[in-house]
């Protein structure tokens, strides 16, 4: 046979599936969907920055009661709402010009949270660009949670093995150190002699933020209040950003690492939508539209409700499976997935978990 006969059937499948996405794409195009809307996110922008020097007001005027920890709980919440809004601007959604928005994720990441943009975004564009690959996706490396076992040298044992099979259970409790992981990690990399753009810039806004606010509150509260607000809004804070990022890829299929998918089967299939009306929709930032987020990035948040009817029928024409749920049924998945990676890493000649994807390819 002919070789450049045989690889041109051995594309035509590849090829079908760009052709696809590029169907898809200039139908999203042609709706208008992939159109700025500034005036949505100033709003936001100038809300959000109106309630955190709102809630530092109320620390100031509120003095000391214990009523305080209501405040770091909304504080929490509201700062949640800033890293959506920080997610966004890293994405390319507010403005045409990305050196706006990366002003604008410096603004809102380093200055008005306390994280550091370098790091974060780093992290993840590697897995927006392979989401649950094995060794390409940092967001399932092996860690302290173990969210697959095809890369484990050797079976958990003792207190490792324990955790491991009650790992699903334990995950979300676990979130309530999320948060002061992610400020560790950015102050790490910022402070670090790693690669960063704007350092200067990172470390002159973090060193603000963060000072600035355990000046506010240690001068505003007695010292056990003051620690005690802050591990709430930290703990909140953790928890809300995982209890938010978790349903999104959790318990989806996990790709080998020499996998090659094509993009628009890889971003549908490793990803889960989140059902809900406008309070999930708010409540998750419209990251529980992931299967249209991770098809088109750079779309303004407003619009992912809208596009996602046409990415539903598109998928369903094409036979490409499309997976939603609701946010508790999605939490259920997430615990039984890692409970059960965790009885197999104390175990690893049990239940490979990539033979899940590969049965249904």
């Amino acid at each position: 046979m002919n070789t450049s006969t045989t690889d041109a059937t051995a594309n035509a499948p590849r090829e079908r599936q760009v052709s696809d996405f590029t169907a898809l794409a200039r139908t999203v195009q042609d709706a208008g969907l992939l159109r700025r809307r500034h005036a949505y996110y100033w709003a936001r922008f100038v809300g959000l920055t109106a309630a955190l020097i709102g809630l530092g007001a109320t620390i100031v005027l509120l003095g000391d009661t214990w009523w305080q920890l209501a405040v770091a709980a909304v504080l929490a919440l509201v700062l949640g709402q800033v890293m959506f809004l920080g997610h966004d601007a890293a994405h390319r959604q507010i403005f045409a010009s990305g050196k706006w928005n990366d002003w604008s994720s410096l603004v809102i990441a380093n200055l008005y949270a306390g994280m550091s943009y370098g790091w974060w975004n780093h992290k993840h564009s590697r897995h927006h660009a392979k989401p649950n690959q094995i060794g390409a996706d940092p967001d399932i490396g092996v860690d302290t949670i173990v969210f697959h076992t095809e890369t484990l040298t050797q079976a958990r044992t003792g207190f490792g093995a324990w955790f491991a099979k009650r790992q699903g259970w334990l995950f979300f409790p676990l979130l309530l150190l999320e948060g002061l992981n992610l400020h560790l990690s950015g102050v790490k990399t910022v402070f670090g002699r790693g690669e960063v753009k704007r350092r200067p810039v990172e470390i002159a806004f973090v060193t603000l933020r963060l000072g600035g606010y355990l000046a506010l509150v240690f001068w505003a509260l007695p010292v056990g209040m003051a620690f005690a607000f802050i591990g709430v809004q930290m703990g909140l804070f953790g928890l809300y950003m995982g209890a938010v990022f978790a349903p999104n890829h959790k318990g989806m299929p996990i790709v080998p690492a020499n996998s090659r998918i094509d993009f628009l089967s890889r971003q549908v299939l490793m990803s889960r939508n989140v059902r809900g009306g406008r309070l999930i929709d708010w409540f998750m930032g419209g990251l529980n539209y992931q299967v249209e987020h991770h098809l088109f990035p750079s779309m303004p948040r407003p619009h992912l409700r809208r596009v996602q009817p046409i990415v539903r029928e598109f998928c369903a024409s094409r036979g490409i499976a499309y997976t939603e749920t609701s946010l508790l049924q999605s939490y259920g998945i997430v615990i039984r997935y890692l409970n059960k990676v965790g009885l197999a890493a104390s175990d690893p000649f049990q239940c490979p978990l990539t033979a899940e994807y590969r049965s249904a390819r």
